[in-house]
């Protein structure tokens, strides 16, 4: 009986030794991504700031090749069996929002819709959701030259900045602390307190331009709803790309993705500040 008491003792310690290791492997493998996610984003951070700084046609020409390479990549998961079909609705992009921002007037804005109508009337999956989305692709990318034009560096660099702090303060902040799920049917991975977190980050940062005299007060209030915007541009890719059965739009940026995985914020970001602008004159930025 000793013998047996003293197993079962010797056993349970045993065990009870062993299962702190896994949490404790369930903790690193959060941060497997870190490093590939940083390089890539040191190295997309360096070539945006070089160009959001040049401004002008050269601004213009890396927007419509981001814009087409999105389009490209909804194109595919969309409809994967087509195999050269999503190469020329980037084409298609590239063609249309360049005539736009050449054209600049009313009727050429209406050459941003070519790239939906061509998913609508294509064969694929969900092809209402993927011709709106790519709508919003579309108007992002055109937005994004007017804004810089309009506002100049100052009003794109805040843009820019509140969809990265509101993204790295919900990653940071998300896996650290975790707790309940924000929408957990579309995207699992995201939760209330990086979510929060995000908001935070945003009205601080608007808090910057405002002491830094780049903007007045009503920025406190903007920030955090343009941060609200990017989050659910993000919640929607993870939506259209749950419903197409991949994990990332493309493999084209190591730890992130595809050009959707990095960018679906700004679209969401950078639509509601169009959105915006039909409605009020002046944004307190600039």
């Amino acid at each position: 009986m000793t013998d047996k008491t003293e197993e079962s003792t010797a056993e349970a310690a045993a065990q009870a030794a062993a299962a702190p290791a896994e949490p404790a492997t369930n903790v690193l493998g959060r941060w497997n991504d870190l490093r590939p996610r940083v390089v890539s984003a040191i190295v997309m951070v360096s070539v945006g700031a070089a160009e959001i700084w040049l401004g002008g046609p050269s601004f213009a020409v890396l927007v419509v090749l981001l814009t087409a390479g999105m389009i490209w990549e909804l194109a595919a998961i969309t409809a994967p069996v087509q195999k050269n079909r999503p190469l020329l609705m980037a084409g298609i992009a590239a063609a249309a929002l360049g005539g736009a921002l050449v054209l600049r007037s009313d009727l050429a804005t209406s050459l941003l819709m070519m790239p939906p109508l061509a998913l609508a009337l294509t064969p694929r999956r969900d092809r209402q959701i993927a011709a709106l989305y790519a709508a919003a692709i579309m108007v992002a990318g055109y937005g994004l030259v007017e804004l810089r034009e309009e506002v100049g560096t100052t009003g794109i660099l805040w843009l820019v900045i509140i969809v990265v702090v509101s993204d790295v303060a919900g990653y940071f902040v998300g896996r650290i602390m975790g707790g309940p799920k924000f929408w957990p049917k579309v995207s699992p991975k995201k939760t209330w307190s990086g979510t929060v977190a995000g908001w935070i980050g945003a009205a601080l940062v608007g808090l910057c331009f405002v002491l830094a005299g780049r903007g007045d007060w009503g920025l406190l209030i903007l920030s955090p709803i343009v941060a609200l915007a990017g989050q659910l541009g993000d919640i929607l890719e993870s939506w259209v790309k749950r419903r197409s059965g991949v994990k990332d739009s493309s493999n084209l940026i190591p730890g992130h993705g595809g050009l959707l995985d990095r960018f679906d914020a700004l679209i969401g970001a950078t639509v509601l500040v169009m959105l915006l602008g039909l409605f009020f004159k002046d944004l307190p930025i600039g």
